[in-house]
């Protein structure tokens, strides 16, 4: 599959100022990826927590940038859709970090505020750097990248803990440091979200992530609050390991796969999707 990566960050980059609200689900494998893409969606994401968790491993900063950029870079090369990754903090060096992702294809990544022992978003006890440190951060992730349409995202999970004034702030700090879009993390409702749209005028990045903090909202409810880009972060690997589980449950318990064929992608429906006639 061909992929002009100058192209479709262009284009990206052209989406988020639509006036239309981006919906990106993530995908924790290349044929998820492939059936976001068929579904036609305007982009994929790859979350670090998924990425994370596919390995065994908690959402707390232990993976490698080598260990996410594979990661990435297989959904990336099934695609022709805009893929934006999450970064975490910036790994060991964010001007590498930049430069790994734009090399593989990302159309863009998003670095957070934390320390690096960082923590789901939506978790209590996160601790913040210094806004001088995220400045300085997202300044080297700028001038580290070569295309001028690969977005930085700055994420900022400072409203759960200093405030939604604080991360206010802070994302205007972000802007000034040269940030394309930002992220506030864990807003708990609309009125929130209208707050930071009214403070912050240049593109928003909205996390529908379950069993957190904020309210899920439909795409005409975010629309209206003009964010520009929504994530559905662990959606599907939610929807996915739920069914593991009652596959392996029902195996257990009877003795067989009969029970649950049913709720399997079929041998056909497969191979449509990996075009495998081609």
């Amino acid at each position: 599959m061909e992929r002009d990566n100058t192209t479709i960050r262009a284009q990206f980059k052209k989406a988020l100022n639509s006036g239309v609200t981006q919906q990106f689900p993530g995908a924790f494998n290349a044929m998820v990826g492939m059936l976001i893409e068929e579904h036609r969606f305007n982009g994929v994401y790859c979350s670090g927590a998924v990425a994370s968790n596919s390995l065994g491993l908690t959402d707390t900063g232990i993976t490698t940038l080598s260990q996410v950029s594979l990661f990435v870079q297989q959904i990336i090369e099934k695609t022709t859709l805009p893929v934006v990754a999450d970064a975490d903090t910036g790994f060991e060096n964010v001007a590498q970090t930049v430069q790994e992702f734009e090399k593989i294809g990302t159309s863009g990544i998003h670095l957070e505020d934390q320390v690096d022992a960082k923590l789901c978003g939506h978790l209590e006890g996160k601790q913040l750097v210094s806004t001088a440190e995220m400045v300085a951060k997202i300044k080297d992730a700028v001038n580290a990248k070569s295309d001028p349409n690969f977005q930085i995202i700055a994420r900022t999970d400072a409203k759960s803990v200093e405030g939604i004034k604080s991360a206010i702030s802070r994302a205007k700090a972000y802007l000034d440091a040269g940030a394309d879009v930002i992220f506030p993390e864990a807003l708990h409702n609309e009125n929130e979200m209208e707050l930071f749209r009214k403070a912050i005028d240049v593109p928003l990045l909205s996390n529908m992530t379950e069993f957190g903090l904020t309210e899920l909202l439909t795409i005409n409810q975010i629309q209206n609050l003009g964010y520009n880009m929504v994530i559905y972060p662990v959606t599907m690997q939610r929807l996915a390991m739920m069914a593991v589980e009652n596959g392996l449950a029902n195996i257990k318990k009877t003795g067989s796969q009969k029970e649950v064929i049913s709720d399997m992608q079929t041998r056909k429906r497969l191979y449509e999707v990996l075009k495998y006639n081609k």
